[in-house]
């Protein structure tokens, strides 16, 4: 990673431009119209990264300073893909409170706020909060990123085995940050019979050991069509699962889905349910890494969103605006639909330009749209 410049400083005058004295003149017109930032500043193209080192890939918690490659690849990441300038911050607090308040402090830097592993449920309450302070886009990329490319993979999953969202039977494992932002996208897409599961089973209001937010879970979920019992009960019938939780599922419990079934299996380093194990029971079959097809890749996702968002420099970014940045990465597979190809490659020059366009129209839409 480095700074580089996007204008010569090689004389003079252009150092005068770039400092003292002409930079005043800047200074004065932002102070007097502080929106100006959007145009003769950096502001407007970067994205803050932020971490507490908490929940690290598969690394857990390893600390601030060593999530700094994570969050320096991140950076690499956004503008490659996106063209979105990044900023690692590693924050040597895991405190909520002071989490907020640093990062409240450092927003008039930055155009938008990616929070990136965060432990739940601490990152929940981190990111309504931020949401709630702050006038530009704030999005957790562990939950939302996923959830996006989660969608869209499934969308065509759907059309090539024939199903509609309504219809459809989920079970998604793991009621943490990803399962909990898969879980709403879902919802918001017209899932209707959806339950998430943690390690004791089907989260519903039966249970009297739910956290807060898993109680909120619940009622948009297993409370919905009366679902409870264990991970087994659960599989039973279900025309799709959906894995971000670790842990290996039995193979006799995969048996028992629905015939054509759709299995997302994205722990990483190891599946919940081995590609090879899931193909004899599944139709459609996705993980979460690079060496077997339809690689569940946040990176399709997070570049594109900020980039939109930043077009139009939104306020926020919307449930709207995930769910056209989903069906837009579902419509680029086109007529090249099949089994082991569901979800299309990040190196596809086409992904960028269309989910950025998507979430600006849908921005407009929403009215979070600035410009």
């Amino acid at each position: 990673m480095a700074t580089v410049p996007t204008a010569d400083v090689s004389t003079k005058d252009q150092l005068s431009l770039a400092y003292t004295p002409g930079v005043a003149e800047v200074c004065e017109a932002i102070a007097a119209d502080p929106t100006l930032t959007r145009h003769y500043t950096w502001v407007p193209n970067t994205v803050a990264i932020v971490t507490d080192g908490t929940a690290v890939l598969g690394l857990g918690d390893i600390g601030p300073a060593a999530a700094m490659p994570v969050m320096e690849g991140k950076a690499v990441l956004f503008k490659q893909f996106g063209g979105v300038d990044g900023v690692p911050i590693c924050l040597a607090t895991t405190d909520v409170e002071e989490i907020i308040e640093t990062v409240v402090r450092l927003a008039p830097s930055f155009g938008g706020i990616n929070l990136e592993d965060i432990s739940a449920p601490r990152c929940f309450e981190i990111e309504d909060r931020l949401k709630e302070a702050l006038d530009i886009p704030v999005f957790h990329d562990d939950q939302h990123g996923t959830a996006v490319v989660t969608l869209a993979a499934l969308v065509n999953a759907l059309k090539l085995t024939g199903r509609n969202a309504e219809s459809t039977r989920v079970v998604i494992s793991g009621a943490g940050a990803a399962g909990v932002a898969i879980a709403k996208i879902l919802l918001a897409a017209g899932i209707k019979d959806l339950v998430v599961t943690d390690r004791k089973g089907v989260v519903s209001s039966d249970r009297h050991d739910l956290t807060t937010s898993k109680k909120a879970l619940a009622e948009l979920t297993a409370d919905l069509t009366g679902r409870s019992g264990t991970l087994a009960d659960a599989f039973a019938g279900a025309d799709v699962y959906i894995g971000v939780s670790g842990g290996t599922v039995p193979e006799e419990v995969v048996a028992t889905m629905a015939d054509d079934a759709i299995i997302f299996a994205m722990a990483n380093p190891i599946p919940e349910v081995h590609p090879d194990v899931a193909h004899r029971h599944a139709r459609v079959v996705a993980t979460g890494r690079s060496d077997f097809p339809n690689q569940i890749n946040n990176v399709l996702a997070f570049p594109g969103i900020f980039r939109g968002a930043f077009d139009v420099h939104a306020s926020s970014i919307t449930e709207g605006m995930k769910v056209a940045a989903a069906d837009a990465l579902a419509a680029l597979v086109g007529d090249e639909l099949s089994e082991d190809f569901v979800i299309p490659s990040p190196f596809d020059p086409r992904v960028g330009p269309a989910v950025a366009a998507a979430v600006a129209a849908a921005a407009r839409r929403d009215g979070v749209a600035r410009a």
